[in-house]
């Protein structure tokens, strides 16, 4: 009788687990725009709870948190650029949605309101929130309740007393970004870009004086001012034209630092990149607004991927030496500076490739110092007094604010993680995969909760988008990628065997991974990693070599459409979320001066590079998801490839989501998306 019983709760507690359904794993709120106030006593987030955007205060001594915003329901409007008044008592964000090429909006949830981005403040005392104007990228003045904004690519000013309505703080040309106030709030500094060139500007308050003292044919930005604001160091980069996106990029005409003097007004060069590996300025790492940074003695920090990995020197102005402050294989992802004045915070996977972690460099003797452990994931680093926030992660922990101060780390914000979460999830395990050219590249392989190594399990490959993005040994910092790893997790809780490939053109492995010679456009070679990864799944014993089937966005879609179009019958099925089916299509959108009848070299690569190309082979069935307000991969990918797959008599499933964006703005329609897939490949089991 009690063998009968505890066969029954065995059955029963098991059952359970495996109902926990796809909501269940995208449950966990997200956390974004983590930063503090200026004197590292408070520190405000994001959190996307189920599409439900607020804002989120703590501050000392017990960091408490406290929800600041009311906003109700998964309506897919987005909130971020956080950003402290400097004496700590308001904080603005902004709230609403990039416009398309139309200037319309993205409005997946079709609100009967403006979703355009509106900068809010709110009053930390009275807890009260305005809505001030339309615009993005506040930057509070030093010394005044006031601050500059952006709006259509214009610089408007507001005070924050908010008496008056913004105005335009002056004319000018070009789209302007990337503000910089001098240390006394006399001068603005910002960049001004021309297309195929880019100036620094410099706007004098007192004066009303709008200058450009260092004009070039190149691209000039990144602008960064010295302690006492008597210097201005900034980038010059070359133009590069013709150049065609999504090809291999290893060296060009090297970029250069340039330091303009105040007092006389004139620029000298104090640095060049050497020609060849660490010509090019990357403009994906590190991903930040900064690329310049001084340190209190007047040497300047720049990120250089000299050694093919990108990571912090330190350049001398007066002996011109430069020296690796961040050795080791690995690559600086982002930098962060606080209220310390002589240290910069490094997020990096340097000792820990599949990972991210966080280290203090010391700007007095460059000494470099781990924050954070090697066992988990974390980023967004931001200083407190005492101690240290940054978001978290783990293999079974989604991202998660933290703190550490004397010692101790603690989450923020514990009652409002869901009870609902699983709490048995899988570790993956890192592989590495050969190609049939003898490249290498990464996965990480999720075998199924209970897994039996007697039994053959159906297979999934996620491909990540991109292509520069890297998935890895847990949650990942996006929300796309979290809620990726999320699924591959789902597939182990329902038997499947789940390997996350990082495929050849992607970070996190340095120059020569991240630009092989023939990916992308210039030859597609990431579909033999693979293809490789394909046959390394179905050569293991405990694999149905016929039930293996590929899934991803974007890049990701546009490998599972190379994989069901280039090897019909190797895969038994494929879900294409907004996938890239030809380049000659794609391409323009990131680079307006491509049109592929001009360049009938380079389109006939594109072309031979695509799906589209090997489209008549296709047989294997596949659905396709994808968003009609799309700014990143055009709809009409998808229309026309799937007109072509029902000529040719190919099964094929479709979900459409009207107006939804890219990166899906709606937490139903995320959901939607990974149903429908799990779905379909179960569905597509049964049919074999």
């Amino acid at each position: 009788m009690n063998k009968l019983i505890l066969t029954l709760a065995f059955t029963l507690f098991f059952g359970i687990i495996y109902a926990q359904s796809i909501e269940d794993f995208l449950s966990v709120p997200f956390p974004t725009a983590l930063t503090a106030n200026p004197d590292g006593t408070a520190v405000a987030w994001v959190f996307n709870d189920q599409g439900e955007r607020n804002v989120f205060y703590a501050k000392s001594p017990d960091y408490k948190a406290e929800k600041m915003t009311a906003y109700e329901g998964d309506i897919g409007v987005d909130i971020d650029q956080l950003t402290f008044s400097p004496d700590g008592k308001h904080l603005l964000f902004v709230r609403g949605n990039a416009p398309n090429s139309k200037g319309e909006p993205a409005n997946p949830a079709q609100l009967q309101e403006d979703v355009s981005k509106i900068i809010h403040v709110v009053d930390l005392e009275s807890k009260k929130t305005k809505e001030i104007a339309k615009g993005s990228y506040p930057q509070f003045h030093p010394k005044e309740r006031s601050f500059v904004f952006l709006q259509s690519g214009k610089v408007y000013f507001q005070s924050l007393s908010l008496e008056e309505d913004p105005k335009q703080l002056f004319t000018a040309r070009g789209n302007i970004g990337q503000l910089k106030w001098s240390p006394d709030g006399r001068m603005l500094a910002f960049s001004s870009n021309r297309g195929d060139h880019a100036f620094i500007g410099l706007y004098n308050l007192e004066e009303s004086k709008l200058d450009y003292p260092d004009p070039s044919l190149d691209l000039d930005g990144y602008p960064v001012w010295n302690k006492d604001g008597s210097k201005l160091a900034y980038l010059r980069v070359p133009n590069i034209n013709n150049k065609l996106p999504f090809t291999s990029l290893k060296e060009t005409y090297p970029w250069s630092i340039r330091v303009l003097d105040l007092e006389s007004m004139k620029a000298k060069e104090v640095f060049k990149a050497d020609e060849g590996i660490g010509s090019v300025m990357v403009r994906d790492l590190p991903a930040v607004n900064e690329r310049l940074w001084w340190t209190p003695q007047g040497d300047l920090i720049f990120p250089w991927e000299k050694n093919n990995w990108m990571q912090l020197y330190s350049l001398s102005l007066e002996t011109k030496e430069t020296s690796n402050l961040t050795p080791g294989e690995g690559q600086v992802e982002w930098v962060d500076t606080g209220f310390v004045p002589n240290e910069l915070l490094v997020t990096s996977n340097i000792g820990d490739l599949e990972r991210r972690h966080i280290w203090r460099l010391d700007l007095d003797n460059y000494d470099l110092e781990p924050l954070t452990d090697m066992g988990n994931i974390q980023w967004s680093p931001v200083r407190i007094e005492n101690g240290l926030a940054f978001i978290s992660a783990s293999y079974d922990q989604p991202a998660w604010p933290k703190i550490i101060q004397y010692g101790e780390e603690n989450r923020l914000a514990e009652d409002f993680f869901p009870e609902s979460f699983p709490d048995n999830l899988v570790k993956p395990e890192s592989i590495t995969i050969k190609a049939s050219d003898g490249f290498e590249s990464y996965s990480q392989l999720f075998l199924p909760r209970g897994y039996d190594p007697a039994k053959k399990y159906p297979a999934v490959i996620f491909l990540h988008g991109g292509s520069r993005r890297q998935m890895l040994l847990g949650f990942n910092y996006g929300l796309y990628y979290s809620h990726a790893y999320a699924m591959q997790q789902f597939f182990a809780s329902r038997g499947y065997i789940a390997l996350s490939l990082n495929y050849r053109s992607g970070i996190g492995y340095g120059m020569e991974f991240r630009e092989e010679d023939n990916y992308g456009a210039g030859g597609a070679s990431e579909v033999k990693d693979l293809m490789a990864a394909a046959d390394y799944l179905a050569g293991r014993p405990d694999v149905d070599a016929g039930k293996i089937m590929p899934w991803g966005g974007s890049y990701g879609g546009y490998l599972t459409a190379h994989a069901l179009a280039q090897a019909p019958g190797k895969f038994l099925a494929g879900s294409d979320i907004h996938g890239v089916h030809d380049w000659n299509r794609t391409i323009p959108t990131f680079a307006n001066w491509y049109k592929p009848e001009k360049f009938p070299e380079m389109a006939e690569l594109a072309f031979k590079s695509s799906p589209m190309y090997y489209v008549e082979n296709w047989k294997d069935p596949v659905i396709l998801i994808h968003g009609d307000d799309d700014r990143n991969v055009i709809f009409e990918e998808s229309v026309e490839l799937i007109e072509i797959l029902r000529n040719q008599g190919v099964h094929v499933e479709q979900l459409v989501f009207p107006d939804e964006v890219h990166s899906f703005l709606l937490h139903k329609n995320w959901v939607a998306a990974f149903e429908a897939t799990y779905r379909f490949f179960e569905e597509q089991m049964k049919k074999k």
